[in-house]
């Protein structure tokens, strides 16, 4: 996860991939289902739907097989991820739902904010932007409560997204520059080339284009892998549309 956030997406694939292998080899099934849990979260951020749908089926059959509340619970949340992503939003918003209940019902609360993000993304897709907003602040209560920052930059870019879509293009500026100096202050290249493309996106509807390609272009530039993740493709697309 943090070789993920710190911009290094392939190898971050490489060493979840390892660690599943290794738990597997030891057939010490807790581990796996750990190892499992992470890697649907990071094919998640990565975006990479066919292989999460591949993972969540392996982790929620495990979780039933032997019987572990807390990763079925895990297992419901990115189910409800995939049945999103595929189109089926209602489906996914209700095992989002679910999946939150029987998470909290375990006593757990790490990783609340981004299962959140989760189903306020959902929200997002099914025209529920005020639910959407809604959610976004109860995730940034949260991680003001618990210190739990490591996807503080994106619950805020998503906020700002969200406000862009309600027209409110100020709040959504000042949103994604907080996104982008969290990021800078953390370190993680992959939320700031995030809030960097948001910000780089709003600069080209405003008619100010060449201030977006400078904004965006350094950062991408800092890349040295990933270049066939979306996050990546998507901002060589939107600095090739620049110029």
């Amino acid at each position: 996860m943090v070789l993920f956030c710190l911009g290094f997406p392939d190898q971050a694939l490489a060493w979840s991939n390892a660690a599943i292998t290794e738990a597997r080899e030891l057939a010490h099934p807790p581990s796996v289902a750990v190892g499992l849990t992470f890697s649907a979260r990071l094919l998640s951020l990565v975006g990479d739907n066919a292989a999460l749908g591949e993972r969540t089926d392996q982790l929620f059959s495990l979780a039933i097989e032997q019987g572990f509340p807390f990763w079925r619970a895990e297992g419901t949340t990115f189910r409800g991820w995939v049945k999103v992503k595929n189109g089926d939003v209602t489906e996914g918003i209700s095992l989002l739902r679910s999946g939150m209940a029987a998470y909290r019902a375990t006593g757990a609360e790490v990783w609340t904010p981004y299962r959140i993000a989760l189903h306020a993304r959902a929200c997002e897709i099914a025209e529920q932007v005020e639910e959407g907003l809604t959610l976004l602040d109860d995730a940034l209560q949260i991680v003001e409560r618990t210190g739990e920052r490591w996807f503080s930059a994106e619950l805020n870019r998503h906020k700002g997204q969200l406000l862009l879509r309600e027209g409110q293009t100020e709040a959504a500026e000042e949103l994604y520059r907080k996104a982008l100096s969290i990021a800078e202050e953390q370190e993680a290249k992959l939320w700031e080339l995030r809030a960097a493309a948001s910000l780089a996106r709003l600069r080209r509807e405003q008619g100010r284009r060449a201030q977006a390609r400078d904004l965006l272009a350094p950062v991408y530039g800092w890349f040295t892998e990933g270049f066939s993740t979306p996050d990546l493709k998507e901002a060589k697309a939107l600095l090739d549309e620049l110029g």
